[in-house]
């Protein structure tokens, strides 16, 4: 996503939600201008991101029983004592979208927390907003668990697709998907998905870390074309077929 395109997303959701508004006094002309990760330029109307902006965290989920979000909510917590305890970590903004029976359950757990340098938002998102919004995002987590360990979660294939990194909770058939280590890392609970985000977080907004090599290989495979694939999985398999020749 273009940084014009994420600043008009950004400011359409600062009209809204209060966790995209920039919350310093960057004087009343840029102002209007600015959101908690960009800023317009009054001159030439240049668009560039906050240095110390915080990192955007972006969840979907339809609110049911098969996703527990307590075990993001615990994570964000535990972030949230790295950074008291003295932990260079950026401050974060947690977006989870979508509608779903439980929201409320969860939203009422969301604003029993205490948090200094995290702040959830739960929006729900025009269809247009969301692959920008993925786009425009610093890392994803999915916690949709299989029922019958053999399907696969499309909004991590929404997010590759926009060549977002994932941290995704573990069951039988998600490597097939998330490689972990590679463009991605798979959790089992709060605590793994906790030090995967410190991981993954610190020395942000820096790309020389491990999110910048994942994002890079989710790019790189992305442009890769279908005739490339061809060559590289089927084409192999069917030489070792030792088919006659026609």
């Amino acid at each position: 996503t273009s940084l014009n395109l994420q600043h008009e997303l950004f400011c359409r959701l600062a009209n809204t939600y209060p966790e995209f508004q920039h919350p310093g006094s960057v004087g009343e002309e840029t102002k209007a201008e600015a959101t908690v990760f960009t800023v317009c330029g009054p001159n030439d109307g240049s668009v560039t991101l906050w240095r110390d902006r915080p990192a955007l965290l972006v969840s979907s989920t339809s609110w049911t029983e098969d996703e527990d979000f307590s075990i993001l909510l615990k994570a964000l917590e535990e972030y949230e004592g790295y950074i008291r305890g003295g932990s260079l970590l950026p401050s974060l903004v947690c977006v989870i979208t979508g509608k779903g029976p439980q929201k409320e359950h969860y939203r009422k757990l969301i604003d029993s927390l205490h948090l200094d340098h995290v702040k959830i938002c739960t929006p729900w998102l025009e269809a247009e907003d969301y692959p920008l919004l993925l786009g425009s995002s610093d890392l994803g987590v999915c916690l949709h668990k299989s029922s019958s360990g053999l399907d696969l979660p499309m909004k991590v294939v929404d997010m590759f697709g926009c060549c977002l990194p994932v941290c995704a909770i573990s069951f039988n058939c998600l490597p097939e998907l998330v490689k972990h280590d590679e463009n991605g890392l798979i959790f089992r609970d709060s605590a793994e998905l906790a030090e995967q985000l410190k991981s993954l977080l610190s020395g942000f907004p820096s790309l020389d870390g491990k999110l910048g090599a994942f994002r890079a290989k989710l790019c790189s495979s992305r442009d890769q074309c279908w005739d490339d694939n061809w060559d590289q999985t089927v084409l192999p398999l069917l030489r070792s077929l030792s088919l006659p020749e026609p």
